[in-house]
């Protein structure tokens, strides 16, 4: 038995260290808190024990005491306990004594550190905590400290005239107190200080005003907790090198409808770009029940001209149940491969296999008018696809003289995971694009989310098609697309988002 208290950083979730991210997947249970972002989550492993004691806003799931109990108990049973808590666990984390706790209670602990928001929050804002010009010390401060209690824990002559760069946590309902002290104890009232409310997060943002205007200037830009307040002459910077602000869709709500499988990569891209990314999977991907007809066809392929493949995941499934029967690319044989655009191309290329043709349009009807400028007329095709799918490619193939077997390798059901975030989203105008990969991501949303519900909010929530058939179908929910790349590509849809959002 042993616990591990984690740091799971400031929000973003790339700062999650790989120590961290190593024993999230080997932990048998996860106890996590408000501020851990909940995307780590994902690595943990299959059955384990997922529990949420976090603490907002004075409303505690769970006391500290409870907390240390919970972990104590957990590890009591034997069983590896990730303790996820936002920041450094040791930084105002109480992390110390959680450790103290379990030693008492004779559980071995690890510490496995985090970087803490006082860092990473002011360097995305473009604030260095220390630069040879401005600043060579800091002081870390709790600003939660009770303004009306006699004395203070706090010296506040040594923090006014002695520290360079001030970061006080928690200081938000306190910051005309924290303002008034410091500048009673010697500090210069024009000294700039400034705010990072969710540093490193999709909600981050920044302001820099000076200690004594800062208690008017932030709660009238908005600025609420958590956030952090940085004092000192650092925060000059701000301006120059504020870079995390400047990426194009920072804080803009995007719902990614694509299968979980397909969707990590999109979702990537956007992260990149700084959109606040839903995974809204409005279908999954699943294995056939049964393969026998798939089996029966992979071993007559040399009876195939043709191997056509409409998607990254058609590929993925034939290639599976290849290996299931212990062949590889060898066993394409003299068949040329079709692929219905650059992503399935791409991941044939991974399986060894180099397309002989790709469409200059990729849509069905594209591969259709490519295949029949080669000649059809009695070549034999073999389809792997979805079970259930568009009839144009066969129905057209069938017409100029192929024989078309058309081969389920993978069925798509509806899902709704995330729905009532996507709901929450729309009521409190966070949610500012929906993205669809294809007709039935459009179909199975308008199956979960009502197209009277989009239409109130379309002022806000602009609607993306990764094509012109999608497009149709969302057409017949009474929608133009708002925003549909001329490449009916990923990377083509994500760049659209980047100008037109």
């Amino acid at each position: 038995m042993k616990v591990y208290l984690i740091g799971a950083g400031p929000g973003d979730p790339g700062l999650l260290t790989i120590k961290g991210r190593d024993v999230l997947s080997e932990a048998d249970v996860i106890v996590y808190d408000y501020l851990a972002n909940s995307e780590f989550l994902s690595y943990a492993k299959p059955g384990a024990e997922i529990i949420y004691v976090g603490k907002k806003g004075g409303d505690h799931t769970l006391s500290q005491e409870g907390i240390n109990k919970l972990i104590v108990d957990k590890a009591k049973e034997g069983k590896t306990v990730a303790r996820l808590k936002g920041g450094d666990p040791y930084m105002f984390g109480r992390g110390g004594e959680e450790a103290e706790e379990l030693l008492d209670a004779g559980v071995a602990f690890e510490e496995v550190p985090g970087i803490t928001s006082a860092i990473a929050g002011p360097a995305y804002a473009g604030i260095p905590l220390t630069h040879r010009d401005y600043a060579s010390s800091v002081a870390f401060i709790t600003g939660h400290e009770n303004p009306d209690k006699p004395g203070s824990s706090h010296n506040w002559d040594a923090l006014a005239k002695g520290t360079s760069t001030l970061v006080f946590f928690m200081g938000m309902k306190n910051l005309p107190h924290i303002s008034k002290q410091l500048i009673a104890h010697g500090m210069d009232p024009d000294t700039p200080a400034a705010l990072v409310h969710w540093g490193t997060t999709t909600r981050h943002r920044s302001m820099a005003s000076t200690i004594k205007n800062l208690p008017v200037d932030g709660p009238a830009q908005g600025f609420t907790s958590p956030s952090l307040i940085v004092v000192g002459g650092v925060v000059n910077l701000r301006e120059r090198l504020n870079w995390y602000e400047q990426l194009p869709l920072l804080g803009k709500g995007v719902v990614v409808t694509r299968a979980r499988e397909q969707a990590s990569g999109m979702a990537a891209q956007l992260r990149k770009l700084g959109a606040n990314v839903i995974q809204f999977p409005t279908i999954q991907i699943n294995p056939m029940a049964d393969y026998a007809d798939v089996h029966a066809a992979i071993r007559a392929l040399s009876t195939y001209e043709w191997l056509i493949f409409t998607s990254v995941n058609g590929v993925k499934h034939f290639w599976l149940q290849m290996a299931a029967l212990g062949l590889d690319s060898r066993a394409i044989g003299r068949a040329k491969v079709a692929a219905i655009g650059p992503a399935t191309a791409d991941i044939l290329r991974e399986k060894g296999i180099e397309p002989d043709f790709i469409p200059e349009k990729y849509v069905a009807e594209g591969v259709v008018k490519g295949l029949l400028e080669r000649g059809m007329k009695g070549c034999k095709v073999l389809l792997p696809r979805a079970k259930e799918a568009r009839e144009v490619l066969p129905e057209e193939l069938r017409k100029a003289g192929a024989v078309v077997d058309i081969l389920p390798v993978y069925e798509t059901v509806p899902a709704g995971e995330a729905k009532e975030t996507v709901l929450e989203m729309l009521e409190n105008g966070s949610l500012h694009c929906v993205t669809f990969g294809s007709s039935s991501t459009v179909e199975n949303f308008f199956a979960l989310v009502s197209p009277d519900l989009i239409r109130q909010h379309k002022d806000i929530v602009k609607l993306a098609c990764i094509g012109p058939v999608t497009a149709k179908t969302l057409e017949s929910y009474g929608f133009t697309p708002d925003i549909q790349p001329e490449d009916y590509t990923i990377p083509a849809l994500v760049d659209e988002l980047k100008v037109r959002l």
